[in-house]
């Protein structure tokens, strides 16, 4: 992942190291050169308020910077942009594990998950259950999206799969009900977590938008997590908008992150997004989550050879 960036960051910080190893760059020059930077980086599909925000972060450290005596030019640069780098994603980390925040709650701990079709949520939920039962704990989903032709049978695959119990209705039923249920049910049988799920919705449809905050009230939940598709860019962070103004987000799952070519989309997602990010899928297996930290993506970015 993120290949075409990591070729962008390994020239820039090749070109500049060698420049700055003879002489010391005036604001002008240094400025040509985070043009050619940022040009780069927008053919790559990152955001221009990703770059820019990336760009001012460099600026700042190499303006009239001195390389300290006797030091690799090169590791100076590497380390100026990935310090930028991080500090523009530690705004991004949720830095909650779920399973230690379940623990650490009144049970049931009740988590709906939010999302349009096609961001990959329902795998999303199965591996968040595969997650629980992994760390020892005993989750239920409950299969409120009554919607979607195929969504109850295609969670129920997943369920049986990952060994969790899933409470739903039919299709036409009332979600709110069918969600409620699932956490009558946990609190009756003692499970540590309801993970709902909800029906992929776009804000233009006002009706299934309503049905949400319809879920939201019944249940209360403890948790809303937005999945989010790292392949859309700008669109993701539209998104995030409309299910925030809705009902509220309180974390991101971001999917596909691996299958970024470029690298581009998922970079602009982290960074603009204006929301905590929890997990990020990077395969499907039920085991490919990974909690985000800065150190996965800065690892994809600078790799050893850069």
């Amino acid at each position: 992942m993120f290949g075409r960036i990591r070729e962008v960051l390994s020239s820039f910080v090749g070109g500049l190291g060698e420049v700055i190893s003879k002489r010391e760059l005036s604001e002008k020059e240094l400025n040509a050169v985070l043009d050619e930077l940022q040009w780069s980086l927008l053919e790559s599909d990152v955001a221009l308020e990703a770059v820019e925000a990336l760009r001012v972060r460099i600026a700042s450290k190499l303006v009239n910077a001195k390389i300290p005596r006797l030091s690799d030019s090169r590791e100076f640069v590497l380390t100026v942009v990935r310090d930028s780098l991080r500090e523009l994603l530690n705004n991004s980390v949720f830095g909650k594990d779920l399973s230690e925040i379940v623990r650490d709650s009144p049970r049931p701990y009740v988590v709906v998950f939010l999302g349009v079709n096609g961001v990959g949520k329902t795998t999303t939920i199965a591996k968040t259950a595969y997650k629980l039962v992994r760390d020892g704990l005993k989750p239920l989903i409950a299969a409120a999206d009554t919607f979607r032709a195929g969504a109850l049978e295609q969670l129920d695959i997943h369920a049986s799969r990952v060994g969790v119990p899933i409470i739903k209705g039919k299709y036409g039923a009332d979600p709110a009900a069918v969600a409620k249920d699932g956490v009558i049910h946990a609190f009756k049988n003692k499970y540590d977590a309801v993970l709902i799920d909800t029906a992929g919705r776009m804000h233009t449809d006002r009706d299934l938008m309503e049905e949400l905050r319809k879920v939201v009230r019944v249940v209360k939940p403890n948790l809303k997590i937005l999945v989010l598709d790292a392949l859309v860019g700008n669109d993701a962070i539209s998104q995030a908008r409309w299910f925030d103004e809705a009902v509220g987000v309180d974390a991101v799952i971001l999917t596909k992150v691996d299958a970024d070519v470029k690298g581009g989309s998922a970079l602009s997602v982290i960074l603009t997004l204006g929301k905590k990010i929890m997990y990020v899928g990077v395969g499907q297996s039920y085991d490919d989550m990974q909690a985000f930290r800065p150190e996965l993506i800065l690892n994809n970015l600078f790799s050893t050879n850069t």
